[in-house]
């Protein structure tokens, strides 16, 4: 095999054939199922677009009702998991606790090792009703807090944000949160999902596939980003130490969290803009303008200094601090959205599956004798 063949990190070699998603980054357009990402999120809601990625078009009234109702028949959890996530130890990292829980509740499924699609669908509607659970719940578990038990009553977003802040949440927190899960929802193949679909083509199930899809979003090359950004809004505190902040880092060679895609590389991530949207709104009515502000100076520093763009995470972090979200869950919340997008990838993988072997380009040394 010659060094031609050799893409590190697999950068632009195509892996699989799709109907879910693509990143159309030179028209900078986010096509999911036929359709552009950022403009349904400005009029849809979630559950919409989970409708979309699991069956392939977008539901009508009746049917995202049925969806919903469907969801909330499933938000009844296994105790002994919660109480299994209730010994593991306070400083655990919530991502851990979120692929041990969903590893735990497999086990829970009747139909875990039926891979048709009519049963992996079933399986993907008790993820989502359980995923948000496991992040909320698991949270306070390991806190010692008390559990929250869903709402029936609530939407499916409402309810989700509910049992984290312990709050029922307004009108416009649910809206902007119900955006920060659409635009997290689905997009394309980064590390997580294509560990799934890899997981998946051995014929594995559909909790371990997600499993290793939690585990890879923890790596702080993918996931983390979200809370490392809000960590360093905080350590500003203000307008006028953010670009101190970010130039004494760049001078000590840090890596500035929130700017930079693999695949944005010299265009705005339509995400960003949204949530950019977004904070704003909140902001002002939360009276906290100069958190907006100060992530605007970030975003201008970035661009003259290193001629990075903001990616998702960037604005995402201020707007679910804003929100009440606890810096800890904000990659859980990740993979809690992004659920939908990779059950459809490892539903698709099941159906039309052949199993990921790659080969290496070997650089050892050959023809050695004892």
């Amino acid at each position: 095999m010659t060094d031609a063949q050799y893409r590190p990190g697999l950068e632009n070699v195509i892996a699989s054939e799709t109907s879910i998603s693509y990143l159309d980054v030179e028209n900078e357009e986010i096509v999911v199922r036929g359709y552009d990402l950022i403009e349904l999120a400005k009029k849809a809601s979630y559950l919409d677009i989970a409708g979309l990625i699991l069956d392939g078009s977008l539901p009508d009234k009746e049917q995202r009702a049925s969806l919903e109702e469907n969801l909330k028949s499933e938000y009844e959890f296994p105790k002994d998991v919660m109480s299994m996530l209730r010994l593991l130890p306070e400083k655990s990292n919530i991502m851990d606790v979120l692929r041990t829980g969903i590893s735990a509740i497999a086990s829970f499924d009747p139909e875990l090792e039926d891979r048709s699609g009519e049963a992996n669908y079933r399986k993907s509607i008790r993820l989502l009703a359980k995923v948000p659970q496991i992040v909320a719940n698991g949270y306070r578990s390991v806190l010692k807090m008390p559990h929250m038990e869903p709402r029936k009553d609530l939407s499916y977003t409402g309810n989700f944000l509910y049992m984290i802040t312990g709050n029922v949440p307004g009108s416009l927190e649910e809206q902007i949160f119900d955006q920060s899960l659409i635009v997290y929802s689905e997009h394309e193949m980064p590390n997580s999902t294509f560990a799934a679909r890899v997981i998946a083509s051995t014929q594995s199930d559909m909790y371990g596939a997600l499993t290793g899809s939690v585990a890879s979003l923890k790596g702080t090359l993918h996931g983390g980003a979200n809370e490392a950004v809000m960590k360093m809004l905080l350590e500003a505190g203000t307008k006028a130490g953010i670009e101190p902040l970010i130039l004494e880092k760049l001078a000590k060679k840090e890596r500035i969290m929130g700017f930079g895609h693999r695949v944005y590389m010299r265009k705005p991530d339509p995400r960003a803009l949204l949530m950019k949207e977004a904070l704003s709104v909140i902001a002002k009515e939360k009276n906290e303008q100069e958190l907006f502000e100060m992530c605007v100076i970030g975003e201008h520093v970035m661009k003259r200094e290193k001629n990075l763009y903001p990616n998702l995470d960037y604005y995402a972090a201020p707007v679910y601090y804003l929100l009440g979200i606890p810096i800890d869950l904000f990659t859980p919340v990740f993979l809690a959205a992004r659920t939908v997008g990779i059950c459809a990838h490892v539903m698709e993988q099941h159906e039309n599956n052949r199993l990921f072997r790659p080969r290496v380009l070997y650089r050892g040394p050959r023809g050695l004798h004892q």
